[in-house]
């Protein structure tokens, strides 16, 4: 608990049960007996259909799961209490951190404050049990616990989609089974692009978007869940190409940096809701630049890095979806490559070019830290797309071979970080195209 700023009380779940004394201090705060204690409170609490809307009036003695997907929610809680009433609320999208509920006492007292100050919680993730003491204490938080961690788990398929084959730009995909086949060409849905960039939403499903169609576009295709891509989505954003994207907080994506043609390098980024919706321009942070790649790591959280004008600095992606300020780069600097995560909760960027192409890869680990520079492994090339696919392995594919030119062939990446050798190409050989694995 932070306690009063100003006249706003701003509560924060910290992960723990804890018993609280009349000051709104913990006494106790093991997290022993977590589990038990909520079975044992939820037991006699009626659960309602979930909440949706920005208002609600809260019953005593029911629970309620809020999801704030859409909007933020405030929470007005009864007029009238008598001591041991008890009302549960719980994040149903794991959205709070992002949209947050706001709770008003209707009258009565909130850990000892009067109702006067506006009370916050916004967590990601939270449950928050409040029971009604008396008129001097009021209602006070019994639980607020925030479960931290999301279930480790994975896309099971991936899918190639558009670029610039030897003859034309194209919309065609390439689907990638849960064992990393990659199949033959599927015909184009929407409209055929290269240099744009593609992402997971929704824990199950992907978007590609933006690109360059003989101009630079903003509009995005949906992927489902079983890798069918939808029609165009009228544009959000500014329209560019050679942009990156990336998964955060475990179900949303974001759209970062890119170019708008006549030598402008931007770094305004998009975020993705986990509805597949995309929002507008979110100003930059980090070094405006293009052709970058970027994954997930940890779980939530997403890195953007490398690109163009040459530099290997990184942005790290909070589970919340905001871009850190530059990170000092780490391996070679480089251009055009790909990026994808791999065993659950790490990333890997690999191939690309620094005037001459390169195969070297570079491991980013579960706390978004970049390595040293790996040897490559596969023909060195640019341009290159990759994804996730089985749950928790990668693949790279197609790009541009300075020795053949476009190529489709594709390299795995296993569940440790190990590239393998050069896999037969399936499908129409193309580059700057895009990538993103659904389920």
């Amino acid at each position: 608990m932070s306690g009063i700023v100003g006249s706003k009380l701003n509560v924060r779940g910290s992960g723990i049960v804890a018993k609280l004394g009349t000051d709104g201090q913990a006494l106790t705060s093991s997290g022993v007996g977590v589990t038990a204690a909520f079975e044992d409170l939820a037991g006699g609490i009626s659960w309602q259909t979930i909440v949706t809307g920005s208002t609600m009036t809260a019953v005593a003695g029911n629970g309620y799961w809020v999801d704030t997907s859409s909007n933020a929610c405030t929470i007005t809680l009864p007029a009238s209490a008598s001591a041991g009433d008890t009302i549960i609320f719980t994040d149903y999208a794991r959205n709070w951190g992002t949209n947050g509920i706001t709770i008003d006492p209707n009258g009565l007292n909130y850990q000892s404050r009067d109702d006067t100050f506006t009370i916050e919680y916004g967590t990601d993730g939270m449950t928050l049990s409040v029971v009604y003491m008396d008129s001097t204490q009021g209602w006070v938080p019994t639980i607020d616990e925030a479960v931290a961690d999301v279930p480790v788990t994975g896309n099971d398929e991936g899918i190639f989609g558009f670029g610039d084959t030897a003859s034309d730009i194209t919309a065609r995909t390439n689907l990638v089974s849960n064992v990393g086949v990659v199949a033959t060409d599927t015909s184009g849905v929407g409209t055929a692009r290269q240099a744009l960039a593609g992402c997971e939403y929704g824990g199950d499903k992907g978007i590609f978007g933006f690109g360059n169609d003989g101009s630079y576009v903003g509009m995005t295709n949906l992927v489902s869940s079983s890798g069918v891509v939808a029609s165009d989505v009228t544009a959000v954003g500014t329209d560019r190409g050679y942009l990156a994207a990336c998964g955060y907080g475990g179900d949303k994506g974001i759209f970062g940096f890119g170019y708008i043609g006549s030598s402008v390098n931007i770094d305004e980024t998009n975020l993705v809701s986990n509805a597949g919706v995309v929002a507008t321009d979110v100003t930059g942070v980090g070094t405006n630049r293009n052709s970058l790649a970027a994954c997930e790591y940890g779980g939530d959280k997403g890195i953007f890095a490398y690109g163009s004008p040459t530099t290997a600095v990184s942005n790290l992606v909070s589970n919340s979806g905001v871009v850190a300020t530059d990170t000092t780069g780490v391996g070679t600097a480089r251009l055009t490559l790909g990026a994808c995560g791999y065993g659950y909760d790490k990333g890997i960027f690999g191939f690309g070019t620094t005037g001459s192409y390169t195969a070297i890869t570079n491991l980013v680990s579960n706390t978004g830290v970049v390595s040293t520079d790996v040897t490559g492994v596969g023909t060195a090339r640019a341009d290159i797309n990759a994804c996730e696919y089985g749950q928790d392995k990668g693949i790279f594919g197609f790009g541009y071979d300075a020795s053949v030119g476009r190529v489709g062939y594709t390299n795995l990446v296993s569940n440790v970080g190990v590239v393998a050798t050069d896999v037969t190409a399936v499908g129409t050989a193309s580059n700057n195209g895009a990538a993103c694995s659904f389920n």
